[in-house]
Parts: structure tokens; C-alpha cells; sequence
């Protein structure tokens, strides 16, 4: 008689978070949409790092980010641009001019272009183009405004492919008057494309607003002169080798690093979203790091009451709402934004493998349900149940190999032999399948079985698979048919 313990779908970690985090593929890379990655058709992706992001700071990738403030010392630049599907209202050059004069002159409207190492004011640029739109700055595409329009709808999308029109302005201030001077840019923008009946650009995030989506994101979200960075930022998210990788877009808009997040599981993206979120946000509020390389990022010590407080309702009870971060230097990667990147790792939390040290952080910061051990026989209906589950198994690893969708991932339950030799049967994510071998991140832990932790990667044998579970990027699942049963057996009277 087999001894086992068997973990239900629920015990997979999966931390629910009170904002969506975006999380979409990259597109220069996979075919997706989640804040995910991607370079978009009117501005081609560099190949190699850009001067502007590796040289200035000197950094060597992998090497400690320095102690002290992350914002750069230098002026800030960033770009912003309204779209025209059709004549504007009236003169957008006009209206800016407008709109300045009742700003009282702040941002100052120069003739020419901006050099943003020479600004000590805040200063603005706008160049009303009419003639080259359609070649060198074209609207995104229909695919893309499916995925990043904010507040769009179809038939402004469908009106965009033909804008041959926009009015696009540069931003140039000294870092330290970072907040203030974004804030006025962001009301600009919306007054002119309000007062010409434009659509908003961001050239950072790569996404197109409506003005009243604008306003209600961009503007509406401050609190007390502190932005929510959820709000001025998107999370790129795309299949990186056998894992992910995520990497903010928007930071350098407040003269802050962009923040990479490597290695971690599609079933962990939205705790890994929110962290990143969360220290973006501590960024933005003035955070600071007493030694080189390391953050403790305080989730109750965050100043913006909208974006802190979400976070602290869902956290488990064992949560220590605290993330021991260690930081790096990123490395640059094609589509990624042209600014300093700021990688975290996990390496401050015990574990056999950063993949086990990564999950120790996740329960550490958000906590956890611990994981309960069933232990039954295993009778006719459950083992059929199995046995249909692992015939399906040839079908999966052909779609695995075929490459599954941004988000979408497999599940597999397999055995693990205990002290005593029975068996713990436990879900484990799919990172490689290979004829019968399965490796992938353990998803709990281990009750009965020494030196294993939730997080580490493991080897399974797909013969010896008792179950499987595929969760679309919809949400829809396939498969864990045993559960049910299992439930049944636990629970014999419902």
C-alpha cells in the first residue's frame, strides 16, 4: 500500500494581486501580449546597447549597483507625441502655445530641439509633423493598439493605420525637479490633445491613450506629488531560454533606472509584477540604498496610499511584507528600454539554486498557505483517472515543444521518494521536456522529502507522471481530473 501525499491544484503558488499586472511577450522574440516585451513598428529596436544607456553609467552587467540614490544626476529627456487620424480641431502648435501661456511659461518653448545634458530648466520642444509620420513615425498597428490602446476604440484604431499627422514634443528638466516637471508635461499633453481632438502617445511605454484614459492614469493617480509608478510604467513579459524574463518601460521618465526581473515561471508572474511595482515605487519615493547592491524593500513603509495599500490587504498572515533585494547592473537586451537597468536577484534568501531562493522570497514578502499532505491508497478510480491523464502526455510535450502561448505553461504531478520510501507526490512547472525527461521548478514544499525546497528545479520522469494541469493564457485550465476524485475520497458524504 503506497503512502502518498498529494497536493491539489490549489497548493500551486499563485499570489492574487488587486491590480492586473501586464504581462505580455516580446514581440521581437515570441508572439504575445502581456505587459510583455516588445518593439513596435515606428521605431526600430536597436541590436546593440545604446550609448546613451551603457556608457554613461560604465556599468558592467552582473557587478552591484552603486549605494546611494538610483536617480540619475543629469537632466531628464522623454517624448511624448499626439496622433491625428484626421484634421485636428485646430492649430496643435497654436494650442500649445496656449496652454503654455497659462502654465505661466514652465516648461519654456524652445525653437529648437532640446540637448538634454544642457537643460537646467524645464524646457519643451514640438515639432508639428505633417509630411513624414507615415514613414518614420507611424501609429502602432492594429495588434499592437489590441494590446496597448488604452481607452481606444476600434474605430480609432482602424482610423490610426492612415494618421499621417502628429505633433510630437520633447521634455527635457533637471533630475531633481523630476515630479513637478512630469506633472506639468502630463497636463500639457492632455490639454493639447483635448483642445485638437488628438490621441496620446508615450514613446517610453509604447502605448496610445484616449484623453480620458490619460487622465484617469496618468493624471488622476497622483497623491500628494507622488505618482502611482503602475500607472506611468508597463511590465514587459517574455519567454527568456527555458523561463522568463520581465523588464519595466517608463522609469527613465523620472530619471530612474528601469527595473529586470530574470528566470522566474509564468505561474509566478503576478507576485513577481507586483514586485517589481513595488520597487519602482519605493524608487520613485525617494528610496535609497544604505550599501551597494542591496534594498530592503519595506511594502508598508510606501507613501502612495492607492498603490501600497492593495498589496497589504492581500498578504498572507505569515507574510513579512519586507524583500531582501539584492541589485545588479542589468544586462541590455534587444527591445529593451534605452536606460540604466537595475536587476534583482535573489541571492539574500536560503535555497539549493537562485530558482529556490527566488520562491523563498515570494513566500517570505507575500506569504503563503502551507502546504497539506493527503495521504490515501490510491483505488481503481483513481488510478484510471491517471492513466487517461498520462496517456494525454505525448499530445503536451508536442505542444511544449511547439511553443506555448506568453503565459500559458504545464503543470505535472510526479513522485519523489520520502525517508521512509514511500512516495510525496508534488506539482512541478514544465521548463524542459525532453523524450522522458521532465525538468522543471518544484511548486511546493516538500514535507517527506530532505534536501528539496519549493523553487528548486528537478528532474521527473514522464512515465511515472500521475497527473497534469495546462492553464491557458486565458485562465482556462485542462486536466488535475485526480483532484476530483481525490476530493470524493476525503470527502465521501458531499
Amino acid at each position: 500500500m503506497e503512502n502518498a501525499g498529494i497536493r491539489s491544484n490549489e497548493d500551486v503558488l499563485t499570489m492574487p494581486s488587486p491590480k492586473t499586472t501586464a504581462f505580455f511577450p516580446r514581440l521581437a522574440l515570441a508572439a504575445l501580449v502581456l505587459s510583455s516585451a516588445g518593439t513596435v513598428a515606428f521605431a526600430a529596436t536597436p541590436t546593440t546597447a545604446p550609448a546613451t544607456a551603457q556608457s554613461a553609467a560604465k556599468a558592467v552587467p552582473g557587478t552591484p549597483v552603486p549605494a546611494g540614490s538610483p536617480q540619475q544626476t543629469g537632466p531628464v529627456h522623454f517624448q511624448f507625441a499626439i496622433y491625428y487620424a484626421k484634421a485636428p480641431a485646430t492649430d496643435p502648435m497654436a494650442a500649445l502655445r496656449s496652454r503654455l501661456a497659462k502654465l505661466g511659461g514652465s516648461p519654456k518653448l524652445l525653437k529648437a530641439a532640446p540637448t538634454p545634458a544642457t537643460a537646467t530648466e524645464p524646457v519643451v520642444f514640438a515639432n508639428w509633423n505633417t509630411t513624414t509620420v507615415l514613414k518614420e513615425y507611424r501609429a502602432p498597428s492594429m495588434e499592437m493598439l489590441q494590446r496597448f490602446g488604452r481607452g481606444i476604440s476600434r474605430e480609432q484604431a482602424e482610423a490610426l493605420q492612415t494618421a499621417d499627422k502628429a505633433l510630437i514634443i520633447d521634455f527635457a528638466h533637471p533630475a531633481q525637479q523630476s515630479s513637478a516637471a512630469m506633472q506639468k508635461a502630463l497636463q500639457l499633453t492632455l490639454q493639447v490633445a483635448r483642445d485638437t481632438n488628438g490621441l496620446l502617445w508615450d514613446e517610453e511605454t509604447r502605448e496610445v491613450f484616449s484623453p480620458d484614459e490619460w487622465q484617469k492614469r496618468r493624471i488622476d493617480t497622483w497623491a500628494g506629488g507622488v505618482p502611482d509608478m503602475s500607472q506611468h510604467t508597463t511590465i514587459h513579459a517574455y519567454r527568456s531560454g527555458d523561463l522568463v524574463r520581465a523588464i519595466t518601460l517608463g522609469m527613465s521618465k523620472f530619471g530612474l533606472p528601469d527595473v529586470v526581473v530574470s528566470d522566474f515561471s509564468w505561474s509566478s508572474n503576478r507576485p513577481m509584477g507586483n514586485l517589481v511595482n513595488m520597487f519602482s515605487q519605493a524608487m520613485v519615493e525617494g528610496a535609497t540604498l544604505a550599501q551597494p547592491g542591496q534594498y530592503d524593500l519595506d511594502l508598508r513603509a510606501l507613501k502612495h496610499a492607492a498603490a501600497r495599500d492593495p498589496q497589504l490587504t492581500h498578504l498572507k498572515p505569515n507574510a513579512a511584507a519586507v524583500a531582501k533585494l539584492s541589485l545588479v547592473n542589468g544586462t541590455w537586451e534587444s527591445g529593451d528600454p534605452q536606460n540604466r537597468l537595475y536587476e534583482i536577484r535573489f541571492d539574500r534568501y536560503r535555497g539549493p539554486d537562485r530558482y529556490a531562493q527566488q520562491t523563498a522570497m515570494l513566500v517570505s514578502v507575500f506569504g503563503a498557505e502551507e502546504d497539506s499532505v493527503t495521504r490515501l491508497k490510491h483505488n481503481d478510480e483513481l488510478l484510471a483517472a491517471s492513466k487517461a491523464a498520462n496517456a494525454q502526455l505525448p499530445k503536451l510535450r508536442d505542444a511544449f515543444a511547439k511553443g506555448l502561448q506568453p503565459g500559458e505553461y504545464i503543470l505535472v504531478k510526479a513522485p519523489f521518494t520520502t525517508r521512509s520510501g514511500s512516495n510525496e507526490w508534488m506539482w512541478v512547472e514544465v521548463a524542459r521536456w525532453n523524450g522522458d525527461v521532465i525538468e522543471g521548478l518544484l511548486k511546493n514544499e516538500p514535507v517527506e522529502v530532505p534536501n528539496l525546497h519549493a523553487g528548486q528545479m528537478v528532474k521527473v520522469s514522464q512515465a511515472k507522471v500521475f497527473d497534469y494541469m495546462r492553464r491557458y493564457a486565458d485562465g482556462r485550465e485542462e486536466g488535475n481530473e485526480t483532484s476530483k476524485i481525490i476530493a470524493r475520497m476525503q470527502n465521501p458524504k458531499k
